[in-house]
């Protein structure tokens, strides 16, 4: 049976992408990294998410890249403990030199929340979410 799950994801440069999530607060497993990629790790699950540079990644996905600039293929979502925690990741996002493209607000009466791409262009999500007020 499946025991973990982990994401891969294609950047252009490994460690300007390390230095841009170490900004923001995410840690690495520095046993795993290559030259061509990083192990980052994320959340008190140790959510493992695989940087790999995109000559790398394309050569076992076997399948073009998704231009970032133009399309989406996924938007990674992770939580936060409060609004202010959504409030400072915006900041540090911005201040690594991301882009947030949605600034920290309130939706549908329970949640709180911001978006950011990364220095290669994926979609972050962050949301705080106050399950009391759901109605």
């Amino acid at each position: 049976m499946t025991k973990q799950i982990w994401l891969n994801l294609p950047v252009k440069e490994v460690a300007k992408s390390k230095a841009f999530f170490s900004k923001i607060g995410f840690s690495f497993n520095e046993e795993h990294d290559t030259p061509n990629s990083t192990c980052m790790v994320v959340g008190e699950g140790k959510f493992v998410v695989m940087l790999f540079e995109e000559s790398l990644f394309a050569s076992f996905s076997q399948n073009k890249l998704t231009d970032t600039q133009t399309s989406s293929e996924i938007l990674i979502s992770i939580d936060a403990e409060s609004k202010e925690e959504v409030d400072e990741l915006a900041k540090k996002a911005a201040e690594a030199g991301g882009n947030v493209f949605a600034l920290p607000a309130e939706s549908q009466g329970w949640m709180y929340g911001c978006a950011f791409a990364d220095l290669d262009g994926h979609r972050w999500n962050v949301l705080f979410m106050d399950f009391s007020k759901l109605s």
